[in-house]
């Protein structure tokens, strides 16, 4: 199952980097995790994307972290609101740094830091908000069990 992927200290340390990443900026940043992708990644991501109701949020600032765990596929996918803001080569340098995590077998260190790096962007773009609200759940998500 693809939530055994992870032990709960590892799923733990994933929260918490959402949560810490979501602290200054009304952004929302989700992790989906599953065993397989039988499909291209990025059109996976988006259909993950749609079914969190990612696209709900009110400024359109949710970003996605995909992972395949058996496919060794992954895929980070913004909303409308924050690609039009980051960096045009953002998302690619974050996966790059992410890869050199996966590839030691660390992979709750690379969500966590490809979701901290996301969630600096977030800050620049969309601070945090007094009366900001918590739009999607901080909890890890798993598919295709």
């Amino acid at each position: 199952m693809a939530n055994d992927f992870f032990t709960s200290e590892q799923q733990e340390q994933i929260v918490s980097a959402i949560k810490t990443a979501e602290l200054n900026t009304s952004g929302e940043i989700r992790v989906h995790i599953e065993k397989r992708c039988k499909e291209a990644v990025l059109d996976r991501a988006s259909n993950v994307f749609g079914s969190l109701k990612m696209h709900k949020t009110e400024l359109r600032n949710g970003v996605l972290f995909y992972l395949a765990t058996e496919d060794h596929r992954f895929a980070i996918l913004g909303d409308g609101g924050i690609n039009a803001v980051v960096p045009d080569d953002f998302w690619e340098s974050t996966k790059e740094k992410m890869q050199v995590h996966f590839k030691n077998g660390d992979f709750a260190q690379g969500l966590s830091e490809g979701v901290l790096s996301a969630g600096e962007q977030l800050k620049a773009h969309f601070p945090y908000q007094s009366d900001d609200v918590n739009e999607l759940d901080d909890e890890i998500s798993f598919g295709n069990e």
